[in-house]
């Protein structure tokens, strides 16, 4: 298991309800930090504090719709409040289309468009401008976006998601560039096909569909919340000190190139 000191850290990890996003906030609080998670499901979020609660750190949950500009800069200022400082923050918010509504380009829904740009990118640019600011007088932060390797490699049929993750992937390093000099380190994380409840619906209970997602990954398996956990943590560790602007693939190498025989 991965170890790091983050002791005396405050962490925000948006998206904290999801299954990366709770990985990551344990995985942090089991190395640590105490930890804000940022989701819209008052439920979930209450369990995903008590789990991180039972590894003896301080937890906290905030709800906002990142979407709307407002309340992700709302949001992002009461995770300042509440601690007093952020020195970790994970950008791990996005949503998608489900099968049903992904279309080609001249078919996708504008409305999709718009709620996927203004979560997965937008959002991003509004939870992050508060924080920047406190890291700012800190001279230190790490920031990690969870991008997506239909950033890297675009997928048929949802053009919305292609599009604001590959955005993510440029933003990144241009907020690394600017940033470098403040002390504040920004990389993203960018997940393959991973096993969480929406992957295993729609790929992985079916033989067929399994194999046919499978025959591109090299290590021919999907990968774990806690595999990207793990790199996240050590993006967001002082053993990262000399990384900044990297775009760290965990996709058990989908993206490398062709793995079939043709």
């Amino acid at each position: 298991m991965l170890k790091t000191d983050l002791s005396n850290k405050i962490a925000l990890v948006t998206g904290g309800n999801g299954a990366i996003g709770s990985a990551t906030a344990v995985k942090l609080a089991e190395n640590g930090a105490d930890v804000i998670i940022h989701g819209q499901n008052e439920e979930k979020g209450a369990a995903a504090v008590a789990e991180i609660e039972k590894t003896g750190r301080k937890a906290a949950f905030l709800k906002a719709d990142l979407s709307v500009p407002e309340q992700a800069r709302e949001m992002a200022e009461k995770a300042v409040g509440m601690f007093g400082r952020i020195d970790i923050l994970v950008n791990n918010a996005g949503t998608n289309v489900g099968p049903d509504d992904r279309k080609p380009i001249h078919e996708f829904s504008e409305h999709h468009w718009d709620r996927i740009i203004d979560t997965d990118l937008n959002g991003v640019f509004h939870v992050s401008k508060p924080i920047i600011k406190k890291m700012t007088e800190q001279k230190y932060g790490r920031i990690i976006n969870i991008g997506s390797v239909a950033g890297v490699a675009p997928l048929r049929l949802q053009c919305g998601f292609v599009a604001a993750k590959a955005a993510l992937h440029e933003l990144t390093k241009a907020m690394a560039i600017e940033l470098a000099p403040l002390g504040i380190a920004v990389n993203a994380v960018i997940p393959g096909s991973i096993m969480v409840e929406g992957t295993k619906k729609l790929f992985y209970s079916d033989p067929a569909k399994s194999e046919a997602i499978l025959s591109h990954i090299p290590l021919h398996r999907p990968g774990t919340p806690e595999e990207v956990a793990n790199c996240i943590l050590f993006m967001s560790s002082d053993a990262a000190s000399y990384v900044t602007g990297s775009l760290l693939i965990v996709d058990g190498g989908w993206t490398c190139g062709y793995s079939r025989d043709f």
